[in-house]
């Protein structure tokens, strides 16, 4: 839960400002007009540029978030007389003023000549939220690594051309989250370029396991020590990834696939499926030291792979259907933990920032603040604060996008 108690008056800006302070923010205003001078001292100066001050940006940030509750296409759209716009907010700052910070904005003005990082424009900022969340939230011990759902609301999908939809998808990152499966907080961020110059890009490590392995290990970086569970999908499974976290003090508990797993010294027997039909809720067990590898039946077969569960301790799964269905209690424990997961996918990611910019650290950025809202709202829902006003997450929103534009209005929205 929290680490510390916020008081009952605390307002959205609050629980947001845990992760994104002041002093961040004062960055993003010192580094867009140092970038906006050095770009206008390159291509010839903008009589309508003003240098943009903690105000602004806030509103500029305001005005972004508020897509992630009206679900608007584009931010452009707020000043329009469309279905989408907001004369409300509008009026804070004009749509040529937007525009123009929107142009300039920038979190890393310019590269260092130490710098190969690829997400050197945002890596200051990442750091800073990881700090605010290590430091806001301690996890509970089971948790999960993941691709979050961060695509697209489905009726954009369903209503734009195949080539926008072509040019929708080709996103240059993949982004993984080690999430706390009892709360949905996320605890740590990790982004990974598609086109890596080094050994390590994405395109060098198609398609092998060790592209997921470096990805978990990335994630429980720091986690080392505090006898977390860590499950995982598939893609990221494999004997050597939790023989290695074994020894860190980090236990595994992970669904295993043929086709998609890395099954390097597991015994074959277990990965190829029996012969003879078998009944819902049968299951193999083969074990080495701690680790078990489970083959359980159910519709089809079923194999993990933990050291985090004793394999003979009995669990069950309940259908709504077919009753109660024995198994292991690694299985039982792998439903719950990813259910609750899939249930935080439903319920938060829809709130993610519609804005689509074409710059691969602002789509990141875009994302990341996306996170840090929903980890705030989290926090605000555990605090005294939520028992004096239960705002739901999209009243929270709306709260935020007033907070940081200005506007002076505390009754909740409806």
């Amino acid at each position: 839960g929290p680490t510390r108690k916020m008081p009952l008056t605390a307002s959205a800006m609050d629980f947001f400002q845990l992760f994104v302070p002041d002093n961040v923010l004062k960055n993003m205003v010192v580094q867009t007009n140092m970038y906006a001078k050095k770009y206008q001292e390159r291509f010839g100066s903008d009589d309508a540029w003003i240098d943009v001050t903690l105000t602004e940006m806030k509103a500029f940030l305001g005005y972004m978030i508020s897509t992630s509750i009206h679900h608007c296409e584009s931010v452009l759209s707020i000043w329009s007389s469309g279905f989408y716009s907001n004369k409300s907010i509008a009026l804070i700052m004009t749509q040529s003023r937007f525009e123009k910070i929107l142009k300039y904005f920038h979190i890393v003005a310019f590269r260092s000549s130490q710098t190969t990082h690829g997400l050197y424009k945002i890596q200051p900022f990442l750091d800073s939220l990881q700090n605010g969340f290590d430091s806001a939230f301690r996890p509970s011990q089971a948790q999960v690594l993941h691709e979050p759902l961060i695509d697209e609301d489905p009726v954009f999908i369903a209503t734009c051309t195949e080539r926008e939809l072509r040019k929708r998808k080709k996103r240059k990152f993949s982004l993984w989250v080690r999430q706390c499966s009892s709360t949905g907080f996320i605890c740590q961020i990790y982004v990974h370029l598609k086109e890596g110059s080094g050994a390590d890009g994405l395109d060098a490590l198609k398609n092998k396991p060790q592209l997921h392995s470096m990805v978990a290990k990335s994630l429980c970086q720091n986690a080392s020590g505090k006898n977390y569970i860590i499950f995982t999908g598939p893609s990221i499974t494999s004997l050597n990834l939790f023989e290695e976290f074994q020894k860190q003090g980090i236990y595994c508990c992970g669904l295993l696939s043929t086709r998609k797993s890395d099954c390097t010294g597991l015994p074959p027997s277990m990965l190829n499926n029996p012969e003879t039909p078998q009944s819902r809720g049968q299951y193999r067990i083969r074990m080495k030291g701690n680790m078990s590898l489970i083959c359980w039946y159910n519709k089809g077969h079923f194999r993990f792979l933990t050291n985090a569960y004793s394999p003979v301790q009995q669990g069950v799964i309940i259908k709504r259907k077919s009753g109660e269905i024995p198994c292991p209690l690694a299985v039982e424990a792998f439903a719950a933990h990813l259910s609750y997961i899939c249930k935080y996918d439903d319920k938060y990611s829809k709130y993610f920032i519609s804005h689509k910019p074409n710059k691969t650290w602002q789509q990141v950025f875009w994302f990341a603040i996306s996170i840090a809202i929903n980890n705030a709202y989290i926090l605000y829902k555990m605090s005294e604060a939520y028992h004096v006003t239960r705002y739901s997450r999209a009243q929270f929103g709306e709260r935020l996008v007033k907070e940081l534009l200005g506007l002076e209005d505390t009754s909740p929205s409806h």
